[in-house]
């Protein structure tokens, strides 16, 4: 299983390396915030361990961005004791929340429960959206290039309007219905959200987003997703009326 530890404290980081190494773990190591998340994105690591007084990016900075993409468990280790330091940390996305100093077999012990917790998942959709790929089961999305995959951050707002719009492809989604499950049922007329997130949605995944092949407007009712952009239906963009 891959692990990664972000931590600005490099005795700790080495000592953690052999310890959790001889475990059988594979250890890679971040000594800030911003160098954790380019980590993540280019590995992909199991299982992050993740101290929240880290510089460039703190850690509940760090975990709010995992969360966008990720649901791999997160482990706060970190010397901040205060009960609303762990209440935030949790709120953002982390799974469980180890205070400095720590015993290695009790740290060794959280990493079996939340590795435990990790389900097998069951087939979840991954769609291919020209150059881009949706993979709903590991929650992210990857566009290929020349240059190699690279990962498109989504707010978790986009990733809940992408994910309904992936589970019905091909089928109508109607605005109501993105709004009351997004929202709640309180806010099912306020169409002026929808129509922006549609737009950040287009900007991050359409070849042309103000020609939209991929995420259309069906006038007056809704969106859907058409994977087969070569089809000879009408393409509609936010210029319909939604």
């Amino acid at each position: 299983m891959k692990i990664l530890i972000a931590d600005d404290d490099p005795q700790l980081l080495r000592a953690l390396r052999v310890t959790l190494g001889a475990r059988g773990y594979d250890i890679l190591t971040a000594t800030n915030g911003r160098e954790a998340i380019n980590v993540a994105i280019e590995h992909h690591p199991d299982l992050y361990m993740i101290d929240l007084g880290m510089p460039k990016l703190d850690g509940v900075q760090v975990i709010s961005e995992l969360r966008s993409w990720t649901d791999a468990p997160i482990l706060v280790v970190s010397g901040r004791t205060g009960a609303a330091d762990k209440v935030e940390a949790l709120d953002f996305g982390a799974d469980d929340y180890v205070t400095k100093p720590f015993f290695i077999d009790e740290l060794l012990a959280r990493i079996r429960a939340l590795t435990r917790r990790m389900a097998t998942p069951e087939a979840e959709p991954l769609v291919t959206l020209g150059d881009v790929t949706v993979d709903l089961a590991s929650k992210s999305v990857i566009r290929s290039g020349p240059d190699g995959p690279t990962y498109i951050r989504l707010t978790p707002t986009e990733w809940k309007i992408l994910e309904l719009l992936v589970r019905n492809a091909g089928r109508l989604v109607t605005r109501q219905a993105l709004m009351r499950d997004i929202w709640g049922p309180v806010h099912v007329t306020e169409t002026g959200y929808l129509r922006l997130y549609i737009a950040q949605l287009r900007k991050k995944l359409e070849p042309d987003p103000s020609n939209p092949v991929f995420i259309l407007t069906e006038a007056g009712m809704g969106y859907r997703l058409r994977l087969d952009s070569t089809d000879s239906e009408a393409v509609t963009g936010d210029s319909a009326p939604a």
